[in-house]
């Protein structure tokens, strides 16, 4: 992705080893401060993914392969460590995939470094491709409603859903996209609008509660979110208020679209009510900037994803096309 580094435009990956160490951007002091997140341990991979230092599901589980690496590298045991990363955060199945994957080769004698090395290359072009498949479906002049933050920083690189966004700035489309703010940690409005300027790509952020706003004023075009678990029906696990744009969407007559590397299709589980979804601390709604913003007895509920179920979807952009939801059992079959 492009990055502003003290004036100077570079390109960065989200995550990356340097040695024994995993490095990554410091998603939570964004947009204000671009900082790098160092963990030279297990437990302290296992932190950046829990407490968010690292969010998205295929960037956590690029983030988990390289903290089984480093489980190599410093002498620890790989199923405790496995066990350890798998207990961060229970919705996103690419951290499950990527773990697991790594157990696989670091039991068949794969060097450690190579073998999560080998996961992101292959993480970032199924982004690639995921971006090449989506980018026909967004026209020129074409107003796109993303929600949360499904870009290069939830990747590694190149992005989900904004992957084909992207791909058509750079094509030289003239898109324009609204960013939901997505509460409670705003992910919407910190980081999807900072990859955006950073790419130059015309855009707005909009409160939460103002996408039915647009739609209904014939103001938006398509909707493209990203996803952190896919289940064999199409139904999908994705930051909390998806459910509700995609519901607005089919009532407007507009294509919502979920771009997702096959990875994250979790064909185990028959239906998104078999979906664990986080439920993260309360402070994360009763608490901005640091301040309580309701009384101090009220309590919350902080769900940090919601199901959406298949029949509101119109396609899922992969790295081998975009498949319709009753297509991808072949997924399974592949």
């Amino acid at each position: 992705m492009k990055a502003d580094i003290n004036g100077n435009i570079e390109d960065i990956r989200a995550v990356w080893m340097e040695g024994k160490t995993v490095q990554m951007i410091e998603q939570r002091l964004l947009p204000h401060k671009l900082e790098i997140f160092t963990a030279r341990t297990v437990d302290e991979v296992c932190y950046s993914i829990k407490d968010m230092v690292t969010r998205g599901a295929p960037a956590i589980g690029v983030t988990a392969a390289y903290g089984m690496a480093l489980a190599v590298l410093t002498g620890e045991d790989i199923q405790d460590a496995a066990k350890r990363l798998k207990a961060t955060r229970p919705t996103a199945y690419d951290l499950f995939h990527a773990v697991d994957l790594m157990l696989d080769k670091l039991t068949d004698g794969e060097e450690a470094v190579s073998a999560a090395e080998d996961y992101a290359n292959l993480i970032v072009e199924k982004c690639r491709l995921i971006g090449e498949y989506g980018e026909p479906l967004i026209p020129d002049g074409g107003v796109v409603l993303t929600h949360c933050n499904a870009g290069a920083l939830a990747t590694v690189d190149h992005g989900t859903a904004l992957a084909p966004m992207r791909a058509a700035h750079n094509k030289g489309k003239k898109i324009f996209v609204f960013a939901d703010e997505t509460r409670p940690r705003l992910q919407g409005a910190a980081l999807t609008s900072w990859e955006l300027v950073q790419e130059g790509i015309d855009h707005a952020i909009i409160a939460d509660n103002a996408a039915g706003h647009y739609m209904l004023r014939k103001e938006i075009d398509l909707c493209i979110t990203g996803a952190d678990r896919i289940t064999a029906n199409g139904d999908f696990a994705n930051k909390i208020g998806t459910y509700e744009k995609a519901v607005v969407a089919k009532e407007n007559g507009i294509p919502f679209y979920v771009a997702a590397p096959v990875s994250t299709f979790d064909f185990s589980l028959a239906s998104g009510m078999d979906i664990p979804i986080e439920e993260r601390d309360q402070d994360e709604v009763r608490v901005v900037n640091g301040g309580l913003i309701c009384h101090k007895d009220a309590k919350a509920r902080n769900p940090a994803f919601d199901v959406t179920p298949a029949r509101f979807v119109a396609g899922f952009i992969t790295e081998i096309g975009v498949l319709k939801p009753d297509e991808i059992a072949r997924l399974k079959q592949s």
